[in-house]
């Protein structure tokens, strides 16, 4: 690997997708700045889970902020409402769910922009892929684009010559494709958490990132390492 060239501030969830972009910007030589959100999520275990991957991968620095987001509501993951369970394919691809955070990438983006100019980051990665869901609205390239022009005109980084940009290297990319490319880079799954609505200290194996989550590692034809409240398909 080469030795870093450019600093990173890295959205580190604790989730699978975003160990795997930050194992891929440690890939891309960068020094890894991570950041987690503490905002008030029913599965606050993957902030920990998120400390825990830190220090796997050895990261500069990891900042965990406290953002209560359950004042504003409007999530399942945020408030009482329940989180969908058992949804097939089909029906996860119509609407948007439950489970979206009003606002919640734009939050988290602005944030990590913020940090990004105090450490003299360049780069912020971002684990949003589109594929696998409805398509939450802040999960788009669209987005993305629109966020970036804003950073530009918005930061004195920016304003300077020197924007700060967006990579997400997963975005069209399959959960399969994400996982296969998590074994490749020796990523710690056994680490991550992806459960909405964890049961104890086990994922539920049945809201809809549970799902996709198995569905993936059964198609790579690798195991799971990661306990489940229940051991069957759906």
């Amino acid at each position: 690997m080469k030795p870093p060239s450019h600093r990173a501030v890295v959205l580190a969830s604790g989730g699978l997708d975003s160990t795997v972009t930050a194992a891929i910007a440690k890939q891309e030589g960068c020094e890894l700045f991570f950041l987690t959100m503490a905002y008030g999520q029913r599965h606050v275990v993957e902030v920990e889970r998120a400390r825990q991957v830190a220090t796997a991968l050895g990261v500069a620095n990891h900042l965990v902020m406290n953002l209560d987001l359950r004042v504003i509501g409007g999530s399942a993951l945020t408030g009482s409402a329940a989180v969908p369970k058992d949804r097939p394919g089909t029906e996860r691809s119509q609407t948007i769910t439950v489970t979206y955070v009003p606002g919640r990438n734009l939050i988290f983006l602005s944030i990590a922009a913020a940090h990004a100019e105090v450490v003299g980051a360049s780069l912020i990665y971002f684990g949003a892929n589109v594929l696998d869901y409805s398509g939450y609205p802040d999960c788009r390239p669209e987005f993305i684009r629109a966020f970036e022009a804003a950073v530009k005109e918005g930061t004195k980084a920016g304003t300077e010559g020197n924007p700060i940009r967006v990579k997400a290297p997963l975005l069209m990319l399959t959960k399969t494709e994400i996982i296969r490319q998590g074994i490749k880079l020796h990523v710690p799954f056994h680490l991550t958490h992806s459960c909405y609505d964890p049961v104890g200290d086990k994922a539920c194996g049945r809201c809809d990132s549970c799902v996709i989550r198995r569905e993936g590692f059964a198609k790579v034809g690798v195991v799971d390492p990661i306990p489940y409240a229940i051991t069957s398909g759906r």
